[in-house]
């Protein structure tokens, strides 16, 4: 089977130009080919295009061993941008495999992936309208109708939008695409969109200001980090 940084090429979470199989028992390969000996259940292998390989999670559990956590957390993100569901998670092969190589890695990536998650909408508009005050930003309109749309903040002055992401509101299968296509027809009407999440709030709050302050030509606030923090639409 297709296993490690071939699987994630071929499920296009990252790129490699490795060749790497997992296999239960020793094979004549190619010297260039890396062979990872294991047992695979049936669950944690499929085929991708007609290829043999490891499923999504499993290949996410491989290189939790292999990879820096910075990278890992980008597979994670692609998988997730991806949409690529499988029946069993990355968290049950986590809980499968407690002592593997890795898997404390990617529990801890699991568990920071979830924060924010369950936090309902309105406990989140609260979170940021204290923000606002705190940092003495101008408080935006909120659910307002845009373009047929409602949108959690908006300062029309400015054609800013503010939609708060990570509340339990949103659907986990549709909100990828779906979102997007929002915030497209919400930028060629000429609104600027962009998306604040509980762990922006939580971890990066100065970081946060500084870009709205520039986003809405507020002065920055003496003392205050003026570098920004990318918030994509």
């Amino acid at each position: 089977m297709l296993s490690h940084h071939s699987a994630a090429a071929l499920w296009g979470l990252r790129q490699s130009d490795r060749l790497e199989v997992t296999t239960r028992t020793a094979h004549c390969l190619q010297e260039r080919v890396t062979v990872h000996r294991s047992t695979l259940r049936g669950d944690e292998r499929t085929r991708h295009r007609g290829i043999p390989t490891t499923t999504v999670p499993r290949t996410l559990l491989d290189l939790s061993a292999v990879l820096k956590p910075a990278d890992l957390r980008g597979a994670l993100r692609q998988a997730e941008q991806l949409r690529l569901t499988d029946p069993l998670s990355l968290r049950d092969l986590v809980g499968r495999y407690p002592r593997r190589a890795g898997v404390a890695t990617g529990r801890a990536l699991l568990d920071e992936a979830r924060l924010g998650l369950n936090v309902i909408r309105s406990e989140l508009e609260e979170r940021f309208q204290a923000f606002l005050i705190k940092t003495r930003l101008p408080l935006p309109k909120t659910n307002q109708r845009i373009e047929g749309y409602e949108v959690d903040c908006v300062w029309p002055e400015h054609g800013l939008i503010v939609e708060l992401d990570g509340h339990a509101s949103h659907s986990p299968t549709h909100a990828f695409e779906s979102d997007r296509a929002r915030d497209r027809r919400l930028q060629a009407a000429g609104w600027q969109v962009i998306r604040v999440t509980w762990r922006q709030l939580h971890e990066h709050p100065q970081l946060l200001e500084a870009d709205l302050r520039r986003l809405l030509g507020e002065p920055a606030r003496h003392g205050h980090h003026r570098a920004g923090i990318p918030m994509r639409g």
